[in-house]
């Protein structure tokens, strides 16, 4: 990889979303990534898919063309209060494909949260939330990161380790990289640390690291996933996966960056695209965590 183009990545929402809207295009980005987790059916196994604009859909891809095909309908998907009171039925509607959405009961939760927040403090839209922040990361409580975990449950992406709190912060990193690489180009978001984003620790990464040799699992971990059993949330089991994907991640950006030029460097969401690009279609298997935070 150290001699891979990398570019930086110039996310471009699909179906046109956001354009010349860059409101809309920050709205969108924060529902969906508020709902970004568990495309895979827990019993079958099988992907969520679906059809749309002449082509299928995978996994959060095809979360994004459910949440097009309601607001081609009409659906004030991106609204606060519409979503603080979507009905279950109405969010089955939403997400009809190829299987039942995964999840679905905690995903109606997840927006039933998040709604009452836009509505009670943002005018019930995440544009307005993301330009009350400092344009950083961490900023002494008031950066993006720090606000998100705090004022959305949701986000806060913990886990107890041995007394330890380990953040992970999967969901709240994602959807500020994509707000970042969709718009910082064009001047319509800043953000001036993104080199404090770690890897973000989802099902996928894992499975590239484990596939190229950076990681290896023991054989009764190895057998557990090739098996399809369930890794609990929390578990040690799960933590370890998750908390060697960011230290992995880290240290093969600092070998890769060795290799590079002064500017061709790089930081760890870029090698974290990189990954995830490549394998999130494998049919190798990956570990299974009923979880809302990845």
């Amino acid at each position: 990889m150290g001699y891979e183009e990398l570019p930086f990545p110039e996310f471009t929402l699909p179906f046109g979303i956001g354009a010349g809207d860059s409101n809309e295009a920050i709205d969108f980005i924060l529902v969906a990534d508020s709902m970004d987790t568990a495309f895979t059916d827990f019993s079958t196994h099988q992907k969520f898919q679906v059809d749309f604009a002449g082509r299928r859909w995978s996994d959060s891809e095809a979360e994004f063309a459910c949440l097009k095909r309601a607001l081609d309908s009409g659906i004030p998907i991106l609204d606060g209060k519409f979503l603080s009171e979507v009905t279950r039925e109405e969010l089955d509607g939403i997400f009809a494909g190829n299987i039942k959405m995964p999840m679905l009961d905690e995903k109606l939760e997840v927006l039933h949260q998040v709604g009452v927040a836009l509505a009670g403090n943002y005018k019930g839209r995440f544009h307005n939330f993301i330009q009350s922040c400092s344009p950083r990361l961490y900023d002494r409580g008031n950066g993006i990161i720090e606000r998100l975990v705090k004022e959305f449950p949701r986000f806060n992406d913990v886990s107890i380790f041995d007394g330890h709190e380990i953040k992970f912060y999967k969901l709240a990193q994602l959807g500020v990289w994509m707000l970042y690489s969709t718009l910082h180009r064009s001047g319509k978001f800043r953000l001036d640390d993104p080199e404090k984003m770690s890897a973000f620790a989802d099902y996928i990464v894992p499975v590239a690291l484990r596939l190229l040799g950076i990681t290896s699992y023991s054989k009764q971990l190895e057998s557990a996933i090739n098996a399809h059993q369930l890794v609990p949330r929390d578990s040690t089991r799960e933590i370890e996966i998750r908390a060697h994907c960011l230290y992995a991640t880290a240290l093969l950006t600092e070998e890769i960056n060795k290799l590079r030029g002064p500017n061709e460097q790089v930081i760890i969401p870029q090698i974290d695209a990189r990954l995830w690009t490549h394998y999130h279609t494998t049919s190798w298997p990956h570990h299974l965590t009923r979880t809302i935070m990845y």
